[in-house]
């Protein structure tokens, strides 16, 4: 497979394509396209008929581009070319995302102060996920400061002795900065 450069003017949108772009997706798509450059050339038939990338090319001419990547799949019968059309757009969607390792991902864009925007998720994606990431370190803040205040509250020496013990605390009173000089270790 070779990667060409057609004319924007010059490729054919498929006209049953049966998945719609708003104009905010191709926004997004063109917003990804000026931040990561062509990463998915569109996909042609021999007769420059487009079978996959039907977005990307309302993208480069929102973009005005006058040129794109191409492949070029002249070994599909008409068939396998309407097939691909589909399958292109729904495998894709068939995708679940691992939202434990999303979060991390997205926590450290933000950490990079990266526009969050360009990712495709819309606001309230992002809100939700970011919310619940803030959440799950409000919680684990909580059983810290739960973990501290019940070792600072401990009024039976032998107990203090049990916890220092396990704990490692070699002073003799744990003070929620010692317990913290622990935990930060």
């Amino acid at each position: 497979m070779q990667i060409q450069q057609y004319k924007v003017e010059d490729l054919i949108p498929y006209v049953n394509n049966s998945r719609k772009h708003s104009d905010e997706q191709v926004a997004q798509i063109a917003a990804s396209i000026k931040e990561f450059g062509w990463t998915n050339p569109i996909l042609v038939d021999g007769e420059k008929g487009i079978i996959a990338g039907h977005g990307r090319l309302m993208a480069a001419r929102k973009l005005k581009m006058s040129e794109v990547p191409v492949i070029e799949l002249t070994h599909l019968t008409e068939t396998q070319k309407k097939a691909l059309i589909i399958a292109d757009n729904k495998l894709a969607l068939n995708a679940e995302w691992d939202e434990d390792l999303l979060k991390i991902e997205i926590e450290e864009l933000v950490e990079d102060d990266y526009e969050l925007s360009k990712l495709g998720f819309n606001q309230e994606e992002l809100d939700d996920l970011l919310n619940e990431f803030a959440a799950d370190t409000i919680e684990e803040i909580d059983e810290v400061n739960e973990a501290v205040n019940f070792i600072i509250k401990c009024e039976n020496i032998a107990q203090k002795e049990i916890i220092k013990t396990k704990l490692g605390i070699s002073s003799e009173k744990i003070t929620f900065n010692t317990f913290m000089a622990f935990i930060d270790g």
